[in-house]
């Protein structure tokens, strides 16, 4: 074995962070195999690697014993005193039994060893990389797909988007960038799996914290989402400074900020509502774009009953009942909508909360189409 194998075990340890000595372990255990299956042998060895001359030795190791049962891993006392009268019962022999060709074996072994250590470290190291960007946006390529995933290369490891994390309806074409939004990150025999996804709420999160600085910076902070991918989704802000407008800081001049999300979702409708702890308040604003007249709450439920106007009572329920799923998914509540007929022949519309409604609206600019062009991202349904 050529003493360049110090060289290249220093290169491996600068170089891909492998410590010599799990190396050189994991080498001599090789060579202890390789001999025993090359030269049929199944006594107890030991196998000593030089670094310094690159030369090894092949010893046999046997117990001293009283009587011997099985030659190959034990020798009696007495022979054991005819090579050193120093060994007692209980101590281990030790003889040379390095075969005349075994260099080139042992060449061979050391050689595949060094190789599967390196996939190993390269493969650990890539799994370190990627599982501290679970949860993270990252920019990749589509490479190809199969019946059951799609696979984005994301440089060193090859992801997988599985069809439940597609967007229905969006296409993918080989060799085209997409961002994708990293869910899981599992080691496997063939080293590390990244699963990706397109579907996830965590994606429009890192989207906006992109896109809108007082998001990345603290100032204003996502609350909730509700997301159903690919149609349409609501996300609710909070700012932690009086002074500054949450929902127009995510939907930036002109609707610019919250336009480039939409873009980069294939048009996802997005609304973005500002969230309140007082539950009258987030879920009548997580109704928009309809406009609410009343909202009645049962606490011990966790349930509320929303009273809106006659001709805006699809709107509120929106198509199949999505902008509805969508506000009680933000906000945590069961929503019932009644149009203001129903409610008032119903005998719960107006009630005190009517009034809180009116001066909430009042103070908010929320509604105002003239001072944020919400029409950019909201689903005007009929």
């Amino acid at each position: 074995m050529s003493s360049d194998l110090l060289d290249a075990l220093t290169a491996l340890e600068q170089q891909k962070g492998i410590s010599r000595d799990i190396i050189v372990e994991a080498i001599e255990a090789a060579l202890v195999t390789a001999y025993k299956r090359n030269f049929n042998q199944a006594q107890n060895v030991r196998v000593d690697l030089n670094l310094e001359n690159g030369s090894m030795v092949v010893y046999s190791r046997k117990d001293v014993v009283e009587e011997v049962e099985d030659d190959r891993l034990q020798i009696s006392v007495e022979d054991a005193k005819d090579i050193n009268p120093a060994y007692e019962v209980g101590d281990v022999l030790e003889q040379e039994v390095t075969p005349r060709n075994f260099g080139r074996i042992a060449a061979q072994t050391a050689k595949q060893v060094v190789t599967q250590r390196v996939r190993e470290a390269e493969r650990g190291i890539i799994y370190e990389e990627f599982v501290d960007r679970t949860d993270d946006i990252v920019n990749g390529l589509i490479e190809r797909q199969d019946s059951r995933n799609i696979y984005v290369s994301l440089g060193k490891v090859e992801a997988a988007l599985p069809v439940n994390e597609q967007i229905q309806g969006e296409v993918y074409k080989p060799q085209s960038r997409i961002r994708v939004y990293i869910t899981k990150v599992e080691r496997t025999t063939r080293g590390p799996q990244v699963i990706v996804s397109r579907t996830h709420p965590g994606l429009l999160r890192r989207l906006f914290e992109m896109e809108v600085p007082e998001i990345y910076e603290g100032i204003v902070e996502i609350k909730s989402i509700a997301r159903e991918a690919g149609d349409r989704s609501k996300i609710s802000v909070y700012a932690h400074n009086e002074e500054v407008d949450a929902v127009g800081a995510c939907v930036g001049a002109k609707g610019a900020r919250v336009q480039t999300i939409v873009n980069e979702l294939n048009g996802e409708k997005i609304d973005i509502v500002e969230w309140s702890e007082d539950p009258i308040v987030f879920v009548a604003n997580a109704l928009s774009p309809s406009k609410v007249l009343d909202v009645i709450v049962n606490e011990e439920e966790k349930s509320t009953t929303v009273v809106v106007p006659d001709y805006q009572l699809s709107l509120a329920i929106g198509k199949r009942g999505q902008n509805a799923r969508l506000a009680a998914k933000l906000t945590g509540w069961k929503i019932d909508i009644k149009s203001e007929t129903d409610a008032r022949e119903m005998g719960i519309y107006p009630s005190e909360s009517s009034r809180f409604i009116q001066e909430q609206e009042s103070d908010n600019s929320f509604y105002d189409d003239e001072e944020i062009e919400y029409d950019l991202y909201q689903d005007e349904e009929e």
